[in-house]
């Protein structure tokens, strides 16, 4: 069965907006976990515009499934995971600036970069995961930095699988058999939601966990968030 990891930024950029502390992130991360989530995960930035560094150290005690920390390796971040020490370290090159996460790593112009960081996380026992691209290249060239995990980039999927191109799928295909074949471990998220992670799930072999915020929120507003969680993990283990 493939793991449902809930990302919880957007319930932070909820409470920033209004300022306190409704909702309270540590309870939702117990009521996610309660509900049967299978991780939980955070992306602080630079900015803290949604995920707070002191956040990540509130969570850390009330985390009893899978912690999961994503972000840039600046010093900042790096100096924050090796406190923590979550279970796992989802490596991302996003921009101070950017939205949202909108590309993967070149594992090849920055294999030696990822190579230091990633031994120094797992030199503390934290398993590490590289966001990539769905191209094998990418895949190849993760494997020489010493990654447990790669992160499948999945938002060019989510677009093509909207417009009824059920084919968007066949690059994760093979960059999942690729990984296989190479002794990469598979995660996978970005845009993945009720409408589309079934047929993803189905067709990427040796996936082991997705990582779902934006959707997962949105779809909880109309339907609840018990139910929703309950929804993905009957999607996930069918």
């Amino acid at each position: 069965m493939t793991k449902l990891s809930v990302n919880i930024n957007k319930i932070a950029t909820l409470r920033n907006s209004r300022g306190g502390d409704v909702p309270n992130l540590v309870q939702v991360a117990k009521d996610v976990q309660r509900f049967g989530g299978q991780g939980i995960t955070v992306h602080p930035r630079p900015d803290e515009r949604h995920i707070r560094y002191q956040d990540v150290f509130d969570l850390k005690p009330v985390v009893s499934t899978e912690f999961n920390i994503e972000g840039n390796p600046v010093q900042k971040f790096m100096d924050l995971v090796l406190k923590v020490k979550p279970e796992q370290v989802t490596l991302v090159p996003d921009a101070e600036e950017a939205i949202t996460s909108n590309a993967g790593w070149d594992t090849i112009k920055h294999r030696e970069y990822l190579k230091e960081i990633i031994s120094e996380l797992k030199s503390n026992g934290i398993r590490t995961s590289i966001f990539v691209d769905p191209d094998p290249e990418m895949v190849k060239g993760a494997v020489e930095t010493g990654t447990d995990r790669i992160e499948l980039y999945t938002e060019e999927y989510a677009r093509q699988f909207a417009k009824g191109n059920k084919d968007g799928v066949k690059p994760y295909k093979l960059c999942a058999e690729t990984a296989i074949d190479l002794g990469l471990g598979i995660n996978a998220g970005h845009d993945l939601s009720l409408s589309n992670v079934e047929y993803f799930q189905k067709n990427v072999p040796g996936l082991l966990e997705v990582s779902i915020g934006h959707a997962l929120i949105a779809e909880s507003l109309y339907q609840g968030m018990e139910y929703v969680i309950n929804q993905y993990l009957s999607l996930l283990r069918s």
